[in-house]
C-alpha cells in the first residue's frame, strides 16, 4: 500500500494541565532532528555558509537579485552605480545570512539562542511602556533577526504576534517545538484574531506586528517609504489609536563576524496614531525607516514593497 506523507494530519496538539505535546509528521521531525544537529554549529560558520549563499544568488541573478537592485535604486538614487552595486552585494549577503543563522536560532534552543544577545539599546523605553499598563505595540520590521527578538521580547512578558499561517501547514508544529516555553500566542490576521489583538491591549498587554507586511486589498493606505509610495497597512495605526497603547519599534541587528546581536527599541515617530490615516501610515514607515538606517543592508531588500495590484509595478 503507498502511503503520501501529503496526506498525513501536519500535527496533532494534545494539551494537559501540566505538559503541552506536539506530534509532528515525520518528514517534519527529521527537520527538527537535524535543526538540533546543526544548531550546535558556531553562529559564525553558520553566517558564513549563508554569506556564500547570498554571493552564489547575486551570481546567478534571478528575482530577489533583480528586485534587490530595483528597492536600492529606489532607496538610494543618488549612489553612482559602483557604489549601489556594493550595497546590492551587501544586502544580498546580509540575507544569506538571515536565511542560515535560523538554523542556530530554532536548532540551538530559544535560552541558548539569547546567549547571542550582547546589548539591548533602548530598553529602559520597553520597560516604560510596560510599566505604564496601557498596552505596547512592537512594530518589528523584516530587519536583521526578528525571531531572536520575539524570544528575547517572550522572556520579559507575554505577546501576541499577528502572523499568517505558512503555506504548509505542517511547518506550524516545527515552529511550536522550536520555540518551547518562550513562544509567543500566534493571531490569525483575520477578524477574530484582530479582536483577540484589541482585548489584549485593552488589558495592558504586548502584541507584536511586521509593519512593513503588504497588506491585503482594502486594508491599506499608500504612503511615502524611502521616497516612493509604498502600500502601508492600516491595522497598526488604528491599534494605537484605539487603544491608546505605545507602539515601539524594534528589531534585532547582526553584528559581524558572528559575534551575536545588538537588539534596538525606538520610539514611534508623531503622528502614527492620528485619525486621517495617510498621515499615520506616512509616520509607520518613517518608524521602519528609521530602524532600516542603522542596519541598512539587513533590511529584507528582496521583498516587493511597492508592488500594488492598481499601480504599475518597478519589478
Amino acid at each position: 500500500m503507498k502511503h503520501s506523507l501529503n496526506r498525513l494530519p501536519p500535527f496533532t496538539l494534545t494539551r494537559s494541565p501540566a505538559t503541552h505535546i506536539i506530534l509532528m509528521r515525520l518528514d517534519i521531525y527529521l527537520v527538527y532532528l537535524l535543526l538540533r544537529l546543526f544548531g550546535l554549529l558556531p553562529l559564525r560558520w553558520l553566517q558564513a555558509i549563508g554569506a556564500g549563499l547570498g554571493r552564489l544568488t547575486l551570481r546567478r541573478g534571478g528575482r530577489m537579485a533583480r528586485y534587490t537592485a530595483v528597492n536600492m535604486a529606489i532607496a538610494r538614487p543618488a549612489l553612482n552605480d559602483a557604489v549601489r552595486a556594493a550595497l546590492v552585494r551587501e544586502a544580498m549577503i546580509e540575507g544569506g545570512k538571515s536565511i542560515t543563522e535560523i538554523v542556530k536560532i530554532w536548532g540551538a534552543g530559544a535560552e541558548r539562542a539569547l546567549d547571542l544577545v550582547r546589548e539591548v539599546r533602548g530598553e529602559a523605553l520597553f520597560d516604560a511602556a510596560l510599566a505604564a499598563g496601557k498596552g505596547v505595540i512592537i512594530a518589528a520590521p523584516h530587519l536583521g533577526c526578528w525571531e531572536l527578538l520575539n524570544y528575547w521580547l517572550c522572556r520579559k512578558t507575554p505577546m501576541a504576534i499577528l502572523y499568517r499561517p505558512p503555506r504548509i501547514a505542517a511547518v506550524e508544529a516545527l515552529l511550536r517545538k522550536v520555540r518551547g516555553a518562550l513562544a509567543p500566542e500566534q493571531v490569525r490576521a483575520e477578524g477574530a484574531g484582530v479582536r483577540t489583538l484589541y482585548k489584549r491591549l485593552a488589558s495592558g498587554g504586548t502584541v507584536g506586528i511586521l509593519p512593513d507586511q503588504k497588506p491585503r486589498a482594502g486594508e491599506g493606505e499608500f504612503a511615502p517609504f524611502f521616497g516612493r509610495e509604498a502600500m502601508t497597512m492600516v491595522l497598526l495605526p488604528r491599534l494605537a489609536a484605539r487603544t491608546g497603547a505605545t507602539v515601539l519599534f524594534a528589531f534585532a541587528e547582526r553584528l559581524p563576524r558572528g559575534k551575536g546581536y545588538r537588539i534596538h527599541f525606538l520610539p514611534a515617530p508623531d503622528g502614527l496614531d492620528d485619525a486621517d490615516l495617510p498621515r499615520a501610515c506616512a509616520a509607520l514607515n518613517r518608524g521602519v525607516e528609521n530602524c532600516v538606517e542603522l542596519a541598512f543592508a539587513q533590511y529584507q531588500w528582496h521583498y516587493k514593497r511597492y508592488s500594488a495590484d492598481n499601480r504599475p509595478s518597478p519589478y
